[in-house]
């Protein structure tokens, strides 16, 4: 191992007691490679299993918790029992190097693309009349459904822990269920969910976390792993959804909520861990991965994630983080670390082409609508990224 990136391969230990060998997070990335009633397939296995050395913290793409929050058409699905058995095997293949194995919960809220093609309609914190992707309505949420959407998230870790998994993840981020109702520009609402305080903007994030965290304290086995994805600002232009003051104080009523073993950091965009925070205020113009870092101050490991494609790249992320997540990097080289630890960057290749699909263990027909999300942040180089557009022509 070359001094130079002995960094990324210093163990971390989380506050529950697992231990890493090295810094590195295989994040989530949906395949779009699932039933299209969000069922496993054994493409979704070999694409695992091929990448079951690639990290020792390993997060599934976004699981949909009850079909108004399903976000890709062939995403996978934990909204009943019936997912169990495939999501058992889709464990089994990410642990078995001795990695572990963390299923993200998600529900997309306003932002269910699926949802609006099949319903017409989605669910968010307020009412509003959208035209894209169709012209589609946005229910408020009752205070019902808010109580049942709940409810789906703690049922949704009780089949996690069936399978197998080591850990959920809870997504609060990129304009999900949960960040939209954080955020004024979404959350219009009058109620204890409304926008006139930030504790009643973080209320539904804080109460799914509560009941999470009392399904693992009843059924998951020790040192099961609770994670939390987030997006700590939000700006458009000179407007501000949120600043980053305000979710580092929700930080705080976070960790005295649930045993909280991460924070995730994630976003939209290019470069994302070198974004600097936008909204006026002390602040502003520092690294956001930093003001988050020196604020949580060694209590939990962050996660900084978004543009890490390079070892030099990974390195630079770890300044201000404790571990460094890819997602698009380990489609195209899921040896990317393996080579590092063997002092073979050189021999990083980040471009693939459709002959080497089967080597690769890419599913034949994978990542329908997912390339052009890959577009924004351009992990992948653009000849890349068009190889697996192709992909795109195979579903029927």
């Amino acid at each position: 191992m070359k001094t130079h990136y002995q960094a990324l391969f210093e163990p971390l230990t989380l506050p529950n007691g697992v231990v890493f060998n090295n810094r590195f997070v295989l994040s989530p990335m949906t395949t779009n490679s699932s039933t299209q009633d969000g069922h496993i397939t054994e493409q979704d296995l070999r694409y695992a299993q091929r990448r079951a050395h690639a990290a020792p913290l390993q997060v599934t793409g976004a699981a949909y918790i009850e079909p108004y929050g399903q976000l890709f058409e062939y995403g996978f699905s934990i909204t009943d029992d019936s997912c169990i058995p495939g999501l058992k095997k889709l464990a089994t293949a990410m642990k078995k190097n001795g990695n572990k194995a963390i299923l993200q919960l998600t529900h997309a809220g306003r932002f269910s693309n699926q949802a609006i093609l099949n319903y017409g309609q989605v669910y968010g914190p307020s009412a509003m009349s959208l035209n894209s992707p169709i012209q589609h309505d946005v229910l408020a949420m009752s205070l019902d459904k808010i109580t049942s959407i709940t409810h789906q998230y703690a049922e949704a870790t009780s089949r996690a822990i069936q399978a197998g998994f080591d850990g959920v993840e809870v997504s609060a981020a990129q304009r999900l269920l949960i960040q939209t109702f954080f955020s004024t520009f979404s959350n219009q609402r009058t109620d204890q969910y409304g926008n006139q305080s930030l504790d009643n903007r973080a209320r539904i994030g804080l109460e799914i976390l509560a009941a999470v965290q009392k399904v693992i304290d009843k059924e998951a086995p020790p040192q099961f792993i609770l994670g939390y994805r987030a997006t700590p600002e939000e700006t458009r232009g000179s407007d501000v959804g949120y600043t980053i003051d305000e979710f580092n104080e929700h930080l705080d009523w976070v960790l005295d909520t649930a045993n909280i073993q991460y924070l995730a950091i994630a976003s939209w965009g290019r470069q994302i861990y070198r974004n600097k925070v936008r909204s006026d205020g002390k602040h502003t113009g520092k690294y956001v991965n930093a003001v988050v870092h020196d604020y949580l101050d060694g209590r939990i490991p962050v996660i900084a994630s978004g543009g890490i494609n390079s070892p030099e790249s990974a390195l630079d992320a770890l300044q201000h983080a404790d571990m460094v997540g890819m997602s698009s990097p380990f489609v195209t080289e899921p040896d990317f670390v393996l080579k590092l630890q063997e002092d073979r960057p050189e021999d990083i290749d980040l471009h693939v082409t459709i002959d080497d699909i089967d080597e690769l263990a890419i599913p034949y027909a994978a990542f329908k609508d997912i390339v052009k999300m890959m577009d924004y942040g351009e992990g992948l180089k653009k000849e890349t990224r068009d190889e697996l557009r192709k992909l795109e022509t195979n579903y029927d």
